[in-house]
Order: structure tokens, then sequence, then C-alpha cells
């Protein structure tokens, strides 16, 4: 494994970890790192529930490509996409189902 491929891994990781700790932030109610347009609807009494599904999807998505990272340096070539894909459906999916939910629409 050359230096480039330990630097791939390395960024996989810790754009995971970034979304990991925003996650984390929105699962506690704060929803400020959310793009105004996409949370404007969303109600006061809303905001902690969107906040934890939100979160819980982005958490789900960093953990995807923080896997990913250390399958990449680990694992056969090719195995690391599996998580990365994964955990980024089921994140994404989550945070759909948020969004369609407590924002009543995509925008």
């Amino acid at each position: 494994m050359g230096a480039i491929d330990f630097a791939r891994c390395g960024m996989m990781i810790f754009l995971g970890l970034i979304l990991i700790v925003i996650g984390i932030f929105n699962r506690k109610g704060n929803i400020s790192t959310i793009h105004w347009y996409n949370r404007r609807k969303v109600s006061e009494a809303d905001r902690p529930a969107y906040g934890k599904w939100m979160g819980l999807g982005t958490i789900l998505c960093g953990a995807g490509l923080m896997a990913g990272g250390i399958f990449q340096y680990f694992a056969p070539e090719g195995i690391w996409s599996i998580p990365v894909v994964v955990g980024l459906v089921i994140g994404l999916g989550l945070m759909l189902y948020a969004q369609l939910k407590f924002n009543h629409g995509l925008f």
C-alpha cells in the first residue's frame, strides 16, 4: 500500500469522523448545521425529533465512510465499497424520511 492509498483511507476516515460529530450535534437538538432552506418548515415542537432523525442519518453516513476507509486499508480491493454504500443508502433514507415527515417536503 502506497502513500496515496494510505492518504485516501485517511481522508475517508476523517470525513466519516466529521459527519459523525455533526450527527451527534444534530441528535442533541442543534439543527443549525442543516441548511436553513431544508429546515424552514420544521415547527419548534418537531425540532428535537427532526434533529434526532437527521443526526442518526448523518451518523450512519459517517460510520459507513469510516468503515469503508478502514476496509480499504485492510481488506481486498473492492470490499471497502460495501459499508460505504450501505451506510449512505440507510443514512440518506433516514434523512429523507425526516425531511418528508417534519419539513413536509424536500424543500
